[in-house]
C-alpha cells in the first residue's frame, strides 16, 4: 500500500478493555512497535505521550460509566512515519471543534484539564479527529521520525 505517508512496511492491531491499567500497556506496546524505525528517545517519548492522552480520553470520556473497548491500529511507513489510530465505540464527541480547544472539558467535576488534544497536537505532526455522537470517535496521530 502506497500513500502520502509512503509505503506501508508493518502494521499491528490491538484491542483492549477501557480500563485505566491498560493505558500504560497501550503506550508501551506502540512505542515498542515503533522502535523498528529506530527513532530517537525524544521521538519515542513524544509518541508515547500522545498515545497516552488519546487512550486516556477513551477511558475517561468515551465510556464514562461503563467498560468498553479501545482499538489501536499502528502503521509504519518506509519514509519513517507512523500512523496511530485510537478508536472507540463510546458516546462520541458532540462538537469536535470545541473539544479541540485548550481547556475545554466535559469532566470538570473530576478535575480534568481539557488539554488532551492540545498535548497530542504538540507531540505529533498531525492529529485527525472523527466522531459521531452516540457512535464513537477515532483519533489518528501522525508522526514522522527524523533520519539518524
Amino acid at each position: 500500500m502506497k500513500n502520502d505517508k509512503g509505503k506501508l512496511v508493518n502494521e499491528i492491531k490491538l484491542k483492549m478493555p477501557s480500563l485505566s491499567v491498560n493505558e500504560s500497556m497501550a503506550r508501551s506496546a506502540v512505542a515498542a512497535f515503533c522502535a523498528q524505525l529506530d527513532p530517537s528517545a525524544t521521538e519515542i517519548a513524544d509518541i508515547k505521550c500522545a498515545v497516552s492522552e488519546a487512550v486516556t480520553n477513551c477511558i475517561v470520556h468515551a465510556y464514562r460509566d461503563r467498560i468498553g473497548v479501545v482499538y489501536i491500529n499502528v502503521k509504519l511507513f518506509d519514509n519513517r512515519s507512523v500512523s496511530v489510530e485510537i478508536r472507540d465505540r463510546g458516546c462520541g464527541i458532540e462538537d469536535v471543534k470545541q473539544a479541540r480547544q485548550p481547556l475545554f472539558t466535559t469532566d470538570a467535576a473530576n478535575e480534568r484539564s481539557g488539554m488532551g488534544f492540545t498535548v497530542m497536537e504538540s507531540f505529533c505532526d498531525s492529529v485527525r479527529v472523527r466522531s459521531k455522537a452516540g457512535h464513537g470517535s477515532s483519533v489518528t496521530l501522525i508522526k514522522k521520525f527524523e533520519g539518524r
